[in-house]
């Protein structure tokens, strides 16, 4: 892959992706009927696996890249000229998704892998470095995106998202140019096509812009990878996971309905969880078993 120049805005920002609020803002109260969780996920799966088998990406260009090609993802109808072009239906991967609401939903969640990445392996607690586009899968129209690079918190994104980013891996590196511009090389590229049970469902962000039960396309690059502790608590959050299903959400030792990869104290017993693990100059974490009940500190309240 050619290297891609940007200049990187080192913070995390919170754009329309991240949020799912009420409108509460005191304006006209907006009525939304609450449909059935299961019969809006086949309704949703339908209309995906229709402009999959109906639409294709710019496969070509990137088999081929032209000089100065932008490696983003576009797609277009299979028409007219178009007619012969490989359905994307043919090229996306698939994988099941657990909802997140009811446990014994599932999803066929879509995938568009076009570059793999060359670099760290994407967990689904990591802060990531993206750029991207997000638009109306129906009419292929942009609500947001950004094509300078982004840091996101995994944990904060629309499921849908979250769950495809896991599949790519990110560049090799970067080396920041004089002009004060990042070169990357290697980097993921894809798309995920998102059931609105994945995205934003019944309780779309206050702006409006997107409607309720909407089914979303994400393209996006994936730059860099870092490993996620978003409590700061010492305790990675990949390792908070304790169950393994790979969703952070539902891991909560202490039942205080704050999930341990945002809990200061995990096990609740008044102690926080760093000072209930040791941490050596090398930055190694190790977890002490007092008792030696075969629970470590941090997660036992009675050591």
């Amino acid at each position: 892959m050619k290297k891609v120049y940007f200049i990187i805005p080192m913070i995390s920002v919170f754009l329309l992706l991240i949020f799912s609020c009420n409108n509460d803002d005191g304006g006209d109260t907006i009525t939304v009927e609450l449909l059935d969780r299961g019969e809006e996920a086949i309704s949703a799966t339908e209309d995906i696996e229709e402009f999959l088998e109906t639409h294709f990406y710019n496969y070509e260009e990137f088999e081929n890249p032209p000089a100065g090609f932008d490696f983003i993802i576009k797609f277009d109808t299979i028409d007219g000229d178009n007619e012969l072009k490989i359905p994307l239906i043919e090229q996306v991967s698939s994988k099941t998704v657990k909802d997140r609401i009811e446990d014994d939903l599932t999803y066929t969640l879509y995938y568009l892998k076009v570059i793999q990445g060359e670099g760290d392996e994407t967990t689904f607690p990591d802060i990531a470095t993206v750029s991207y586009e997000g638009m109306f899968l129906d009419d292929r129209v942009l609500f947001d995106g950004s094509v300078t690079p982004i840091i996101f918190d995994l944990t904060q994104l629309i499921n849908g998202l979250q769950d495809a980013l896991i599949e790519f891996n990110g560049s090799t590196g970067f080396i920041t140019n004089p002009d004060g511009t990042v070169s990357f090389e290697d980097y993921g590229v894809g798309a995920v096509f998102i059931p609105s049970g994945l995205g934003y469902f019944a309780n779309p962000p206050p702006t409006g812009s997107i409607p309720s039960y909407s089914q979303l396309i994400f393209t996006f690059q994936l730059y860099l990878v870092e490993v996620g502790d978003q409590d700061g608590d010492g305790v990675i959050s990949i390792i908070e996971d304790l169950n393994g299903n790979g969703i952070e959400e539902d891991d909560d030792t202490d039942e205080d309905f704050i999930p341990n990869y945002a809990d200061i104290d995990d096990d609740g017993d008044g102690r926080l969880t760093r000072d209930e693990i040791e941490i050596d100059a090398n930055g190694n974490v190790t977890f002490p078993d007092v008792d030696g009940d075969g629970i470590p500190d941090y997660l036992d309240p009675d050591s």
